[in-house]
């Protein structure tokens, strides 16, 4: 009874069979997509990019030149107005878009050419996967476990998956902009393990955001959350094969 009173709120209410029996082995598996599977290329190479295909070429051999871009892009992402224009904008790809030019508009070199950015932001090759992913992926099908992605996101990733030629991989994407919904309602998770056939207290979360990834155990998955640290090497998805049969 005094246990109760100090449980972690919840939308998962287990059945007395339920916590009585042993824990099901994992059947499926969902991941975060940024910075747990892919992340977006270096940030240096996309102002580059930006620049050719904007006519802004003049500075692109400076070295110095564009890491004080990256820097004056870094100080105005701090930037109260900046912030605020960040809360909610995975929901939809027109919030996204408006809190991008909202914070890039504090940027000289990106001033006027925002929607070169953006265009160079959402190509198929701005977002590459992890050396790790692919092996990681092919693995956990062979085992014959259910792969799904749950991701804030605002457009479809799977552009992204088909370039790298993983789609075949992944059986289900359930993404913010397309369900109104951000991590971590449990709504989002739910719908995964639905549209995979699987049952939450044998599906695995991973991630790399404690609150938001980690908000899948409030309806009775399992979560492995990575550090949130920027890799340029493998993600440690190895670590994840260990944890299923």
């Amino acid at each position: 009874m005094i246990h109760a009173l100090f449980e972690t709120p919840s939308t998962y209410r287990p059945t007395a069979a339920e916590t009585a029996a042993p824990v099901p082995p994992v059947e499926a598996v969902l991941f975060d997509f940024s910075n747990t599977i892919f992340q977006m290329i270096d940030l240096e190479t996309w102002l580059r990019r930006v620049g050719e295909a904007g006519g802004r070429t003049a500075v692109l051999n400076d070295d110095d030149a564009v890491a004080g871009i990256a820097r004056q892009l870094r100080d105005a992402f701090r930037l109260p107005a900046v912030v605020a224009l960040q809360e909610g904008r995975d929901l939809s790809p027109e919030r996204h878009r408006r809190a991008m030019r909202g914070w890039w508009a504090h940027v000289d070199f990106l001033r006027g050419i925002e929607e070169t950015a953006y265009r160079e932001l959402t190509a198929p090759d701005a977002w590459v996967p992890y050396p790790d992913t692919e092996p990681a992926l092919r693995a956990l099908r062979e085992r014959g476990l259910r792969i799904g992605i749950v991701s804030g996101f605002a457009w479809d990733l799977r552009t992204h998956l088909a370039h790298h030629g993983l789609e075949d991989l992944v059986d289900v994407c359930v993404i913010s902009c397309e369900v109104g919904r951000e991590k971590p309602d449990p709504q989002l998770f739910l719908k995964a393990c639905a549209d995979l056939g699987a049952d939450p207290r044998a599906t695995l979360m991973v991630g790399d955001n404690p609150v938001r990834d980690g908000g899948a155990i409030a309806c009775g998955l399992r979560a492995y959350i990575f550090p949130a640290e920027h890799r340029t090497g493998d993600r440690g998805l190895n670590e994840v094969l260990r944890l299923v049969p």
